[in-house]
């Protein structure tokens, strides 16, 4: 898959292209149903299949008190749309400029920059431009008048339940990452890059993995046994997500530390993911840091037996 920053980008322009256009945080069910319409229709139309999303979620910009946490981070999104098989994407940069775009500009200058839109795909709720002024109704008007067909496609359901990136993100907070992976349509996985921390986990003989997931959304906090990947090299551990309240009394920002079964080096700087296998415990509160090792020893035990 290409990786866009403009439309005229795409190699041989202009060209033919059917679009799926939105925020797909999280690429699940829905979002995969609106990409695959548009890889269908360019299979049927001798046109290229793209996708156009953004680099971040609309909201840091029209309204950064309401800005969700992310399922993914635009890398994992991106490798998301590139496994169902889309010729190419192109991420936006969403900043005030993008925000004040009239709706009608918004569709012209994507068509300035390909082409030729044959096709273009969205949620049956999709909203787009200057105070979401642009809707299905809008597209379908639009496509008349350039030549282009619209699919507004209804939401999926699952268990009764629509598919959306917020129920999702609820399933998570809420610890049911069976429900989370249902909807996604794959594994719930955490990544975050690893980062220096205070070298507690080492001095008591545990090293631990401390990932920056700065913006994403979390499990509860809690002791899990995990599945952990690194550049595609399966391990296994057990991680602590939560504020160490035996060595912090303020509350501080939580943190994902993640100690790596039968694994030595360093990981600095490197993306490791994880897919949670069960939850052993809830965070504590030890009288010491020796007593809170001797827990992690039987955390450790706990995750063998798991796997």
């Amino acid at each position: 898959m290409k990786i866009l920053t403009q439309a005229r980008d795409l190699p041989h322009a202009p060209r033919r292209v059917c679009l799926a256009i939105g925020v797909f945080d999280g690429v699940h069910l829905g979002h995969q149903q609106v990409i695959r319409q548009a890889i269908h229709d360019a299979s049927h139309l001798e046109a290229a299949s793209v996708v156009v999303t953004f680099d971040r979620h609309p909201n840091h910009v029209v309204a950064p008190h309401a800005v969700p946490p992310a399922i993914h981070s635009l890398e994992e999104k991106l490798g998301a749309m590139d496994r169902l098989g889309v010729e190419a994407t192109l991420v936006i940069p969403f900043d005030v400029e993008l925000s004040r775009q009239p709706a009608r500009d918004f569709i012209g200058a994507l068509a300035a920059g390909f082409g030729n839109i044959r096709a273009v795909c969205v949620g049956r709720e999709f909203t787009f431009g200057h105070k979401r002024q642009g809707d299905v109704s809008l597209l379908e008007s639009m496509g008349a008048e350039m030549g282009f067909r619209t699919h507004g496609l209804a939401a999926v359901s699952l268990d009764g339940q629509v598919v959306s990136s917020t129920r999702i993100r609820e399933f998570i907070q809420n610890g049911d990452l069976d429900a989370a992976s249902q909807m996604l349509g794959r594994d719930y996985t955490l990544t975050g890059t690893v980062v220096r921390g205070d070298q507690l986990g080492t001095r008591i003989g545990f090293p631990t993995a401390n990932l920056a997931v700065n913006g994403l959304v979390t499990p509860p906090t809690g002791v899990y046994a995990v599945h952990a990947f690194h550049r595609g090299t399966p391990l296994r551990g057990v991680v602590n997500i939560g504020r160490r309240p035996t060595v912090s009394d303020h509350a501080p920002d939580l943190r994902v530390e993640v100690h790596l079964l039968d694994y030595s080096g360093s990981l600095y700087g490197q993306k490791l993911s994880l897919q949670f296998l069960r939850r052993l415990r809830d965070e504590q509160r030890f009288d010491s840091v020796e007593s809170l090792a001797q827990q992690i020893a039987k955390d450790v035990a706990a995750a063998r037996d798991a796997f």
